[in-house]
């Protein structure tokens, strides 16, 4: 990858030896849907940076039931790992890949140097921080006051944007395991939204309408 690559992928950073040292340190891997890229009790080897694709954060209980947390976008690093690699400790979340991810990893010790030696890199870190933090409030807040009818709708809209299409292809068991609830609830949230013409049901598939988030905002 060249320079001018790596800065249509990072905007952000313009400083000519963080991007070199971004393409000289960091490891460029492409993973595909489904690859777990971190596990509870895993120690974090590395700051990972979404290029291309998106990684789905999600917590876990000790029974194993997950709840999703955020995505990571293009431009994006992983605010918990962040805090792993700081603190020397075990990761919390799971990071799983959603769909065909470009991804740049930065070893955790050449991030330890950059925060003290690029100022763009210390910015970086630290709006990861924070944007992390008010997504966490927004879900934490949705876990706490929103009904799940309403939580359901936030996360289509969600993955509808993720994903940049109008057809979500998932099954109403993987939906109950990110929200948090049952696959029964979900599937007759889903019937009822389908009865307003909002949404069609197919096999492990839901088709959209163009203007979905128009009509649950009214």
């Amino acid at each position: 990858m060249s320079i001018e690559e790596l800065k249509g992928y990072l905007p952000g950073f313009t400083d000519p030896e963080l991007l070199n040292g971004l393409l000289n340190d960091g490891n460029l891997m492409r993973l595909e849907p489904g690859h777990v890229l971190m596990e509870p009790g895993q120690y974090v080897k590395m700051v990972p940076i979404v290029l291309e694709g998106y990684i789905k954060i999600l917590r876990m209980d000790e029974e194993g039931k997950e709840l999703f947390l955020y995505y990571l976008d293009p431009g994006e690093t992983c605010a918990l790992s962040l805090t792993c690699c700081s603190a020397s400790k075990p990761s919390e979340i799971k990071a799983v890949v959603e769909e065909s991810t470009l991804l740049l990893g930065i070893p955790i010790q050449t991030h330890e140097e950059w925060t003290s030696k690029f100022k763009q890199w210390k910015d970086f870190v630290s709006s990861t921080y924070q944007n992390r933090f008010n997504e966490m409030l927004i879900a934490l807040d949705a876990v706490a006051f929103k009904r799940m009818d309403q939580r359901l709708m936030k996360y289509i809209v969600t993955r509808m944007k993720q994903s940049g299409s109008n057809e979500l292809g998932t099954t109403h068991q993987e939906i109950a395991t990110e929200l948090g609830t049952s696959r029964e609830v979900i599937s007759r949230l889903l019937k009822q939204l389908e009865k307003k013409k909002w949404i069609e049901l197919g096999r492990n598939v839901i088709y959209i309408r163009d203007d979905f988030e128009e009509l649950i905002s009214n």
